[in-house]
C-alpha cells in the first residue's frame, strides 16, 4: 500500500517528519477503530489525515467516497445514496454539531493525535475499488466514479514520469497543495503520489497567499507547488514572497500562457498544467508558457469522436467518452477546442465560450470573470449570452465597450454584471446554479 523504503518520508506533519513506518503504524490503529459498513464518506481536511484515513478505509475493505462539497444537504446526499454508510473528518463533524444530527448513520472523528499500532504490512487487493469520486456538478448533477489500486497506481506512474525531470535525479521532493483531496487532481497529486512514489507531502491545505508562501517555508526543498490558476493569480499579484520552488503544477481550468509566464518568471521555475477529469484521472500535460499542445501520458491516447473524444489509457478498465472536442496531431498531441456543450451557433457564427471567456479576462482592470450562455426563453429559441465580472471600479458598459474591439456583436452578452466576486467552489469551478443566482441578484 505504501511504496519505497520504511523510513522514506511520506509527509510532514506540523513540522515533523513522517515516515512511511509511522504513516503504516497510523493506518492499522485507526482501522481498527472505524465503524463497520460498506462505504465511508471522507471530510477530512487536513491532508495526512485525509491519507491515514485513506487507507484505513481500504484496510477494512470499505470504499472511500470522495463527495464534490462539504455541505450538509451534499454529504447527507451522498450518504443516503449509499446504505451501510457513515461519514467521518478531522473537526468538521464533532458531536453535537447539526450535520452530525442530521446523518443518518452519525459521523466519526479522526483524533489529532493519531494512535500506533504493529502488525503485518499494509495490503489492498489490486482490484479492490478504494475510492468513488464524483464530478464537480458544475454543469449539473455530480456524477460518480469509481476507482481501484490498480487503476491508481499505474496513474501515479503515469503522473510521476510526467513531473519527475523538474527537480533532481535521486532526490526526494515535497508538494504542497492548494486543492482539497476530495478532488480527483488532488487525490492523484497529493496523495496518491505521496503514497506510491518518492515524494512526501505537506499536510496542510493553504487558501490565501501569506498561507502558501508559510506551508512552503515549512517545507523541505525541493518544493512541487500542486495549485489551481485561481490560486496561482491570487499568488503571483499578492506579490508574496516564496522560497525556491522545483516546478508548479496546475489544473482544474485552463491556464493561459500570460498568466504561467509571469508564474514562471516571478518564481524561477517551470509551471506543468495536467489535463484530466474525475473520469479519466490525468491524461495529458504540457507546458502552456511555450505551447498549447497537450501530451499525453504514457499509455494514453486520445481520439476525436462527433460528440467530444474518446480516452484510451491503461489506467483505465474500458475507453472514457469526454465532452471535450479536440484537434489530435499526427504525433498524437492534442489541441481543446472546447466542450461540446461549451460551444455556440448564433446568427450561422460559431464561438467557445472558454474563448469567450478569455476575451472577458484580457479586457484592463477585469480581475476574474466567466461567460456563459442562458435557456432559451422560447422553445427552439437561442439562449442568450451572459456575463459576470469582478472588476473594482468598471461599470458593466465600460466592459462591453472594450469587447467589441475582440467579439462579434452575435456573442456580447446581453447581460453583464459586475460583481465584488465570483461564486468559485474549492478548486476554482464555477457551479452553474450558483451563476445563475448570482446574475439574477446582481440584477435588482
Amino acid at each position: 500500500m505504501v511504496a519505497g523504503s520504511p523510513d522514506r518520508v511520506i509527509a510532514i506533519d506540523a513540522g515533523r517528519a513522517v515516515t512511511a513506518e509511522r504513516f503504516e503504524r497510523h493506518v492499522r490503529a485507526l482501522a481498527a477503530t472505524l465503524p463497520s459498513g460498506s462505504h465511508a464518506l471522507n471530510l477530512c481536511e487536513d491532508r495526512y489525515r485525509f491519507m491515514v484515513a485513506l487507507c484505513a478505509v481500504a484496510l477494512r475493505g470499505q470504499v472511500n467516497l470522495l463527495p464534490p462539497s462539504r455541505a450538509p444537504g451534499v454529504v447527507a446526499e451522498t450518504l443516503g445514496l449509499h446504505p451501510g454508510a457513515y461519514a467521518f473528518g478531522d473537526g468538521a463533524l464533532e458531536p453535537g454539531r447539526a450535520i452530525d444530527r442530521d446523518l443518518r448513520s452519525g459521523g466519526w472523528h479522526i483524533p489529532e493525535a493519531l494512535a500506533e499500532a504493529d502488525g503485518a504490512p499494509l495490503t489492498v487487493a489490486a482490484n479492490a475499488v478504494v475510492v468513488i469520486g464524483f464530478t464537480s456538478g458544475s454543469t449539473g448533477r455530480p456524477t460518480s466514479n469509481a476507482k481501484t489500486w490498480s487503476g491508481f497506481r499505474i496513474s501515479t506512474l503515469q503522473n510521476l514520469a510526467a513531473l519527475r525531470s523538474l527537480w533532481p535525479a535521486g532526490v526526494h521532493a515535497n508538494v504542497v497543495a492548494t486543492v482539497p483531496p476530495q478532488h480527483m487532481y488532488g487525490m492523484e497529486l497529493s496523495i496518491m503520489l505521496p503514497l506510491l512514489a518518492d515524494v512526501g507531502v505537506h499536510h496542510g491545505r493553504p487558501f490565501f497567499p501569506e498561507d502558501v508562501a508559510r506551508a512552503l517555508r515549512d517545507t523541505p526543498a525541493p518544493r512541487l507547488l500542486v495549485t489551481t490558476p485561481v490560486h496561482l493569480r491570487a499568488l503571483v499579484e499578492s506579490g508574496v514572497a516564496l522560497p525556491p520552488l522545483a516546478g508548479i503544477v496546475s489544473a482544474t481550468a485552463p491556464m493561459s500562457a500570460a498568466l504561467a509566464g509571469d508564474a514562471e518568471a516571478r518564481y524561477g521555475c517551470e509551471l506543468r498544467e495536467m489535463f484530466g477529469s474525475t473520469e479519466t484521472c490525468v491524461i495529458a500535460c504540457r507546458r502552456p508558457a511555450r505551447a498549447p499542445a497537450w501530451i499525453p501520458l504514457p499509455g494514453v491516447s486520445v481520439h476525436p469522436q462527433p460528440d467530444g473524444s474518446l480516452v484510451h489509457a491503461a489506467h483505465l478498465p474500458a475507453p472514457v467518452v469526454l465532452a471535450d472536442v479536440v484537434e489530435v496531431a499526427c504525433d498524437g498531441s492534442f489541441q481543446l477546442r472546447g466542450r461540446q456543450a461549451d460551444l455556440l451557433e448564433i446568427a450561422g457564427k460559431r464561438a467557445s465560450l472558454t474563448e469567450l471567456t478569455q476575451r472577458l479576462l484580457s479586457v484592463p482592470g477585469v480581475e476574474d470573470g466567466v461567460m456563459f450562455q442562458l435557456e432559451p426563453n422560447i422553445a427552439g429559441g437561442v439562449g442568450r449570452i451572459a456575463a459576470l465580472a469582478v472588476a473594482p471600479g468598471m461599470r458593466g458598459a465600460d466592459i462591453l465597450h472594450l469587447l467589441r474591439a475582440h467579439v462579434d456583436p452575435v456573442f456580447l452578452p446581453r447581460k453583464l454584471r459586475c460583481v465584488p466576486m465570483l461564486p468559485r467552489n474549492e478548486t476554482g469551478k464555477l457551479p452553474r446554479a450558483d451563476l445563475l443566482r448570482l446574475l439574477a441578484a446582481a440584477g435588482h
